[in-house]
């Protein structure tokens, strides 16, 4: 242990796991999008909306390091923060620094609008579409479907940028920021307060939340338990 350093827990649990599943999701995603897996996609596409939701809910009260109060940042500190970059100056930083709270936002900004246009969206024979198609006219759905495809694209460029990131603070800041989004802690300065990182148990009312939000939309948003109860629509696979 370096004298002056200590050993610090950062990273919730739900922080790590929600970060990691949207590490794995994404390509899943593509991947079944491109081979026509349709039903496997809306599942996987209503994984991602109660993560997103979640993701959000937690932002407002969950860990110090989780809320978008403690590191959405304005103009003037990101560019001193990007100031202090180009002149070499490295400052550890218990959470997001000020351009990295901003990377967040984008993000689910992103990701949040990618899922939202896709439970209206159709594919090229209005054959498969989201759970909430039927809200909008043809047109408009697929419409949607080109706006969808559009989104992930922005999202697959954001992700280089973030990749192009994470190797600039590894490889030229000696700063890696991979492990400890891996085991939650990193070492910081022993003078520098460590965050609050909530209990568990205040994870559940979001997690109830968002997962009660993606049932009730993957059945159609129902607006009555006749609705609710009532035989789903033909998948892709019926019309084979």
């Amino acid at each position: 242990m370096v004298e002056g350093i200590r050993r610090t827990k950062m990273w919730d649990l739900p922080v790590r796991l929600v970060h990691w599943s949207f590490v794995a999701l994404l390509p899943a995603l593509w991947w079944t999008g491109e081979e026509g897996e349709i039903d496997l996609h809306k599942v996987l596409g209503l994984i991602m909306l109660g993560l997103v939701v979640f993701r959000i809910l937690w932002g407002l009260y969950g860990s110090s390091t989780a809320r978008f109060a403690n590191f959405v940042k304005g103009p003037r500190a990101v560019f001193a923060y990007v100031r202090g970059l180009r002149g070499g100056e490295r400052r550890a930083v218990a959470g997001h620094n000020a351009l990295g709270g901003w990377s967040v936002v984008i993000l689910l900004s992103l990701l949040t609008a990618q899922v939202s246009v896709g439970l209206f969206a159709q594919d090229v024979d209005g054959i498969a579409s989201g759970p909430l198609n039927y809200m909008v006219s043809y047109e408009t759905g697929d419409g949607l479907r080109e706006v969808h495809e559009l989104l992930f694209n922005l999202i697959l460029l954001f992700a280089i940028v973030h990749i192009a990131a994470i190797l600039f603070y590894t490889f030229v800041k000696k700063d890696p920021l991979v492990p400890p989004m891996v085991s939650g802690s990193r070492d910081l300065p022993e003078d520098m307060a460590p965050p609050r990182i909530a209990p568990l148990w205040k994870a559940i009312p979001a997690v109830l939340i968002a997962a009660a939000l993606a049932a009730w939309i993957g059945m159609g948003a129902p607006r009555s338990l006749e609705q609710a109860t009532a035989p789903p629509p033909p998948s892709a696979e019926d019309y084979m």
